[in-house]
């Protein structure tokens, strides 16, 4: 499983002349010590260039601004750091002069009651509404700390820090996106239409590729082709295939080999492919297990051609450095309101199992027959904190919109096909009918992970999506 890469973030230290200025150089020094203890690559002025290593001046300004700009592809967000009031201006001309257009932390450090004289009195209280205000006229999105004041060393900011960084990969991670959509969608499935004129307004390019071509390719490619065989044992050892045809698990590992390819030679980072029921009928295998090596690798793949759905497991995977599926919202869990089965046929990563092997697709095997539709990846879900969401277009209103939300899944005992799992959510019926009431697909996408307010934060904040939060959590 992939891991993600380290962050870099730009920091501004406010600063403003009338209030102490030691306060500014330990805030300065604290706030590098934190970063750098997270894993995080601070890009921050030095004493050298500007008083305590701050920003006050319009000068002050144009000397971060410029380091921020020699850094412009490493800096994935910025925090904007208040140990005193801060030079409201100095902050927003620094940002605007950057030109980054990357997410932004407003954090300011509390006084102590016992240090209220003008020796060590900090304003930071203050000082972050003026900060925010200019941001505001400046139309400079910005995100807030969980508390109005809190410490960089504290418990609190350091949950605030995960969160804040959760947000700056999925706004990163969607910039200049492109998806591959492999195959038509199939007929049936009416709800995972979508605009991609829509998707493109938000920087978001989808590149496709049809089911002939990708059968023609495989036709030409030998059976010892370096790359299919590189395939195939990259699928035994990801999988038990135990009563699995050879011929099936050479036809995955052609599939595999020559999506991998296209959309390397593409540019593509995620996809989306058709499955039902062409890829059975005229070559033979279901492409679950390849897309559930791509997703487990966190290169989400979703099936129906569902590019929305993609996008959403993208999402989370970028918020939490782990893998996403794309799940049915299928079932209902006996009588209990705030549980429901989540299925799919499965291309589900293994990351999700408890455990899993390859078998048929018996949904399908029913129509082309058992032999043609091996390569699904069958198991039980695993118990766990899990966070949801899914966005698509609203093509009335020109608009791309979503939900997202936390749950679990549980150690509810489920005997079906498939990869299923029994998943708890809070007010669940209530969450069921904002989806029928407005509308959303059947398709969910979900991560093990706490991660839902960080994904509508970047969608709501910077992204300039509307996102519904599920629960009880002020986001």
């Amino acid at each position: 499983m992939a891991t993600p890469k380290p962050i870099t973030f730009g920091v501004i230290v406010g600063n403003r002349g009338f209030f102490p200025g030691h306060l500014a150089k330990t805030g300065r020094e604290e706030i590098i010590g934190v970063l750098e203890a997270a894993g995080i690559t601070p890009i921050v002025l030095s004493p050298e260039e500007s008083r305590h290593g701050a920003v006050e001046t319009y000068e002050e300004s144009k000397r971060c601004a410029e380091l921020f700009k020699k850094h412009r592809e490493e800096i994935s967000g910025i925090i904007v750091t208040l140990p005193n009031f801060g030079e409201e201006r100095g902050i927003v001309d620094a940002i605007r002069l950057a030109g980054l257009n990357v997410p932004v932390l407003v954090q300011a450090t509390p006084d102590s009651s016992d240090k209220m004289t003008i020796a060590f009195r900090r304003d930071s209280f203050c000082g972050k509404m003026s900060a925010c205000n200019n941001m505001m006229q400046y139309k400079i999105p910005y995100s807030l700390t969980t508390l109005h004041t809190e410490s960089v060393s504290s418990e609190v900011f350091q949950k605030d820090l995960k969160w804040f960084e959760s947000v700056c990969r999925i706004v990163r991670g969607l910039k200049n996106l492109r998806i591959g959509s492999i195959g038509a969608r199939p007929t049936a499935f009416n709800t995972v239409r979508y605009s991609e004129r829509i998707m493109e307004s938000s920087g978001i390019s989808v590149e496709t590729l049809d089911l002939s071509e990708v059968f023609g390719r495989i036709a030409k490619m030998k059976d010892s082709d370096d790359a299919a065989q590189a395939k195939l044992a990259a699928i035994k050892s990801y999988v038990s295939t135990n009563g699995v045809p050879e011929d099936a698990l050479l036809k995955m590992a052609k599939l595999g080999a020559v999506i991998d390819g296209w959309m390397k030679q593409t540019n593509v980072t995620i996809s989306a492919v058709q499955c039902w029921t062409s890829m059975e009928e005229f070559f033979g295998v279901v492409p679950c297990t390849i897309m559930s090596m791509m997703s487990n690798n966190l290169i989400p793949s979703a099936c129906e051609v569902d590019v929305p759905g993609t996008l959403s497991m993208y999402m989370l995977a970028l918020a939490s450095g782990t893998p996403s599926a794309l799940l049915d919202w299928n079932n209902n869990y006996g009588d209990n309101p705030d549980k429901a089965v989540c299925f799919h046929c499965s291309n589900l990563p293994k990351h999700f199992f408890k455990e899993v092997t390859m078998d048929y697709q018996a949904i399908i095997a029913g129509t082309v027959g058992k032999e043609n539709t091996f390569g699904t990846c069958v198991g039980t879900v695993k118990a766990g904190a899990m966070s949801y969401a899914r966005y698509s277009t609203d093509d009335r209103r020109g608009v791309i919109r979503g939900y997202t939300g936390h749950g679990r899944f549980t150690d509810d005992p489920l005997n079906t096909f498939g990869g299923a799992g029994v998943v708890e959510i809070p007010k669940m019926q209530k969450l069921l009918n904002y989806i029928c009431r407005e509308g959303f697909e059947h398709h969910v996408a979900a991560n093990f992970s706490e991660t839902a307010p960080a994904v509508h934060e970047a969608a709501i904040r910077y992204l300039g999506w509307e996102s519904h939060f599920h629960g009880e959590e002020n986001c």
